[in-house]
């Protein structure tokens, strides 16, 4: 298939412009190598490994295996207390490019240029987009209201436009693409490339459980819904039995704890640890306690499908609607 060329093949080397998405708990080496052989890219959550033995271990196989570039995502406020090894890590791995959520990316801005890796910044509106640039980020990647896990308030039709006129490096949009007509539409409204996670939870790649997978074959857009029960930040999960049983807003001991000034801090890390447990639990085990993350681009998965034969039916879509635009 015809190759798509924009500012994020040229800086990747890569065929289409398309970052397999960092996914907490699902993303693994396996899925990335496979994008990789499928001419896109992708990214893995340093959080994804408890030791970095297994994080090292991990980016070795890639390195082995991949035919193309490769990124991992660091969480770089201060709830990361493993920040700097992991940093530290994907310096000495030379990773190819690192993407940041959360906090001031300065410091691994500027540690990885001295070592020619690139860095993209999560970011949901202006100002924090153009702090980023200012601190030498490669690409800002636009975390839009469609996004799957911590999306952004705005729609893709409002930040990618709002984020070209205002800063001068590429804009990777981040949410609503489960098909190559949404594909095709980010781009034309001025993103250089796409970061794209919920369809590929249900690969036969992915290490999550069959029931995660299924899920995400079986509901659709409508079933997703906004908690602040996991980690204290709206996220999206799928709107399961039991999440209509809990809720998704948190319970009064849980606000008042997080308007408390002294209590706060500790209110947030424990709905944090507490949420990542629950997700953990319903990720890799068959359970009735399911908090599946996922966003509303799940209404385009019709199968399991390997990463291979998404990113192909993907990419064939997106150039069937080129031709019909060009033809019109």
């Amino acid at each position: 298939m015809n190759k798509i060329k924009t500012a994020l093949t040229d800086m990747l080397g890569i065929d289409y412009p398309i970052i397999m998405a960092p996914m907490f708990l699902v993303s693994n080496a396996e899925m990335t190598i496979e994008a990789t052989k499928a001419g896109i890219t992708g990214a893995i959550p340093a959080l994804n490994y408890r030791t970095d033995e297994a994080f090292r271990e991990a980016l070795n196989k890639i390195k082995k295996e991949a035919q193309g570039p490769f990124g991992i995502n660091l969480i770089a406020n201060k709830s990361n207390y493993r920040l700097e090894e992991q940093l530290q890590t994907c310096i000495n791995l030379k990773v190819d490019f690192i993407i940041t959520s959360l906090g001031s990316p300065e410091r691994i801005i500027n540690e990885c240029h001295k070592v020619g890796i690139k860095v993209f910044c999560d970011v949901t509106d202006v100002k924090y987009a153009k702090k980023v640039e200012s601190l030498g980020a490669d690409a800002i990647i636009a975390v839009n209201s469609e996004a799957g896990g911590h999306a952004g308030p705005m729609k893709p039709t409002e930040l990618i436009p709002l984020l070209k006129e205002n800063c001068n490096i590429p804009v990777i949009s981040a949410g609503g693409v489960g098909n190559g007509q949404q594909f095709k539409k980010m781009l034309d409204l001025g993103a250089c490339g796409i970061s794209m996670g919920s369809p590929f939870i249900a690969t036969t790649e992915a290490g999550v459980s069959t029931d995660y997978k299924q899920a995400i074959v079986d509901y659709g857009a409508k079933d997703i819904v906004m908690t602040n029960k996991l980690s204290g930040t709206p996220c999206t999960v799928i709107n399961t039995p039991y999440v209509q049983e809990i809720g998704t807003d948190q319970n009064w001991l849980e606000r008042i704890l997080n308007k408390n000034k002294t209590l706060k801090k500790y209110a947030k890390m424990l709905t944090f640890y507490k949420g990542m447990k629950s997700l953990e639990k319903a990720a890799f085990g068959a359970t009735y306690k399911t908090l599946w993350c996922a966003g509303p681009s799940i209404e385009y998965v019709k199968e399991i499908r390997p990463v291979k034969a998404i990113v192909e039916g993907l990419i064939e879509e997106y150039h069937t609607v080129a031709e019909q635009s060009s033809v019109n």
